[in-house]
């Protein structure tokens, strides 16, 4: 789903987040036949909004595979501090296992490279929702922030994450 801004939208968007779930998301399962709850899926700040939109609205997805998300911290991402929606990507990541209740449920499997910024924000996050009781997955892959090295992952990440909610 392409946004009018990216920046703006997929940055824990709270907006983009209500559209998700009350526009696109029941039209697409009012169309498609399902049996279960979706996987949320997205790279970059992609990964980012779809893990806000699971928490914002508990219960809306099985799962969360998330591709080299754009958790920023200030600890780990001083450099992004110039980005239109820092301040905002910040309050939610400090903040997402402050309300345990939103979390239940919730299945994450993540991946990403080695050689990018990203690295830190996403162990750091995948520790703390761990220790929060999600079960978490962080697959780290030889590669940087692009399309080869978010392929080379989707086996065995997103087959592990769809099996663990979908074959229960």
């Amino acid at each position: 789903l392409a946004p009018v801004d990216r920046d703006r939208s997929y940055s824990a968007s709270p907006a983009y987040a209500r559209a998700l779930m009350t526009g696109m998301l029941p039209q697409v399962t009012s169309t498609v036949a399902t049996s279960a709850l979706p996987i949320g899926v997205g790279s970059s700040l992609g990964g980012l909004a779809m893990l806000h939109a699971a928490v914002t609205y508990p219960g809306s997805f099985a799962g969360v595979f998330s591709q080299s998300g754009s958790f920023f911290r200030p600890r780990t991402d001083g450099m992004e501090r110039g980005f239109r929606f820092y301040q905002r990507t910040v309050r939610f990541v400090d903040d997402i296992v402050a309300d345990p209740e939103r979390l239940v449920g919730l299945n994450v499997s993540m991946t990403c490279g080695t050689g990018e910024e990203n690295l830190a924000n996403n162990r750091s996050l995948a520790r703390r929702l761990r220790r929060a009781g999600v079960p978490t997955e962080l697959t780290e892959n030889p590669d940087g922030h692009n399309h080869i090295g978010w392929r080379d992952c989707l086996d065995p990440g997103l087959r592990v994450l769809m099996r663990t909610v979908w074959d229960r």
